[in-house]
């Protein structure tokens, strides 16, 4: 008897386990069902979330110029996603060397080990960089590329001896990425004012834009130069050996295109030459070919910095990858002391990794075989007739250019800021035309390999939609 009941009882807690298993099993099953296309998961960045949950707006696949949309619609890409593809979406030699590579070396340990394909791109974008930056530090993004500069500035001083310039300078409305270093040398307030104290020791020259002087400038404005000078008086106030470096946008981009007064850069590098400090030139949106017939707007503007940070068109946007150019006196300034000695503590898992190294040197070859540098500047005239005919529409206050850059300056609705160029969004969306915005300004800045006509319809469609806007 004894026997039985234990028989009995090992036969129904098997059977509860196995029940019970099934039973999480299937609660598994179903949780995953639920929440593979769920929307909630996913926390996006720089979104209004609950908005964009309500009614998503979802691309599915992307060819040269184009997005498309999960209900097949396609849509014209008048950003270039983020300022980034360059050489427009799932270009055939980007994608066979992304493929090629992740099959023959998908990764490589970036510390006290290397691969062929970072060395070859690191003299690949030197080769391409102003003057003496003849050595490149790979990072994975433009934030990243930012905060690497910004440490190599204060540890280049630390190692020569001059450990007591630790102030950093930034620009108001300036945009460097969104690690501490970024956004405490930045100056847009919406990305400081919920993180705290930020770093310590950094100041702000005035930002430049102006619209009674400037506004509905062609290319680069002629007032502004003077406001460079508020640098001295920076220097003045806080002593030239407290300062490290001074950091700016060549073209303020992600803050509404603000373009640098004639003679302003000039004369930015010239002070910090007479005192010592550092100009790093954050062209993570403007290097490759953006403003013009060059690799960087430095080149362009005939200013020589001592570091520039890069990303976005380093790889069209196809695998992240950042990039900080640095002078040779600052390279050299750290190669002292043991040959065994790690000169740097500082680098990233994915620094230089092989998939994004190969995307990188395809879009290089891509750049020089198909011209696109050119390209911008054989297209920038006709990209500046086609956004100043909006002039004299409702509600425009400034439109501006450089390059393949435009902005839009809109009035914004009293009590509502950005409202109206959101509405602008939403609507181009609709018809067919991807835009972007920041505040009340929409920011276009297509693939260089947009064609004249592609040109016309994103001004046509941009003229349709703001004639119609409340």
């Amino acid at each position: 008897m004894f026997i039985l009941c234990a028989i009995f009882n090992v036969y129904f807690v098997f059977k509860f386990l196995k029940n019970k298993g099934t039973a999480m099993s299937s609660a598994a099953q179903e949780k995953t069902q639920v929440t593979a296309n769920n929307l909630e998961a996913f926390w996006m960045p720089f979104s209004a979330n609950r908005q964009f949950k309500k009614k998503p707006r979802m691309f599915v696949s992307a060819k040269d110029m184009h997005y498309t949309t999960d209900d097949g619609r396609k849509v014209l890409d008048a950003t270039a996603g983020l300022w980034c593809c360059n050489v427009g979406h799932a270009h055939p030699k980007v994608v066979a060397a992304v493929s090629k590579q992740v099959q023959e070396l998908d990764y490589a340990p970036a510390f006290q080990m290397g691969h062929p394909k970072v060395f070859e791109l690191a003299s690949r974008v030197a080769t391409l960089m102003p003057g003496s930056l003849d050595h490149v530090f790979f990072t994975n993004s433009g934030s990243e590329s930012v905060d690497t500069a910004l440490k190599i500035a204060l540890a280049y001083h630390n190692v020569r001896g001059q450990a007591g310039r630790t102030r950093l300078i930034g620009r108001e409305r300036g945009y460097h990425g969104v690690g501490f270093g970024g956004i405490s040398v930045g100056g847009l307030v919406n990305n400081r004012k919920f993180f705290g104290s930020l770093l310590t020791g950094v100041d702000h020259l005035p930002h430049t834009h102006n619209l009674k002087e400037n506004a509905y400038s062609k290319g680069i404005p002629q007032w502004g130069a003077h406001l460079a000078d508020d640098l001295e008086r920076i220097v003045t106030l806080h002593g030239a050996d407290t300062i490290a470096a001074v950091i700016v946008e060549p073209v303020a981009g992600s803050t509404g295109v603000l373009l640098p007064p004639k003679g302003y850069l000039e004369r930015l590098r010239e002070i910090c030459t007479k005192h010592g400090l550092l100009l790093i030139l954050d062209e993570v949106i403007t290097g490759f070919g953006r403003v013009a017939n060059t690799t960087t707007a430095a080149e362009y503007f005939g200013v020589q910095p001592d570091i520039i940070t890069l990303a976005k068109g380093l790889t069209s946007g196809t695998i992240p990858m950042g990039a900080v150019a640095v002078d040779k006196k600052i390279y050299d300034a750290f190669m002292q002391g043991p040959e065994n000695a790690i000169e740097l503590f500082h680098g990233y898992t994915y620094s230089g990794h092989p998939v994004a190294a190969a995307a990188g040197l395809a879009t290089l070859d891509v750049y020089q075989q198909e011209g696109l540098f050119e390209r911008t500047k054989e297209l920038a005239p006709y990209w500046e007739q086609a956004l100043h005919s909006l002039k004299g529409l409702p509600h425009i206050i400034d439109l501006r250019n450089i390059g393949l850059i435009g902005a839009i300056e809109m009035e914004p609705i009293p009590g509502k800021p950005t409202a109206r160029a959101f509405e602008a969004f939403l609507q181009c969306f609709e018809k067919g035309l991807l835009i972007r915005t920041t505040g009340d300004i929409i920011a276009l800045s297509p693939p260089l390999i947009i064609s004249k006509q592609q040109i016309d319809e994103i001004f046509g469609t941009l003229s349709t939609v703001i004639k119609g806007l409340a």
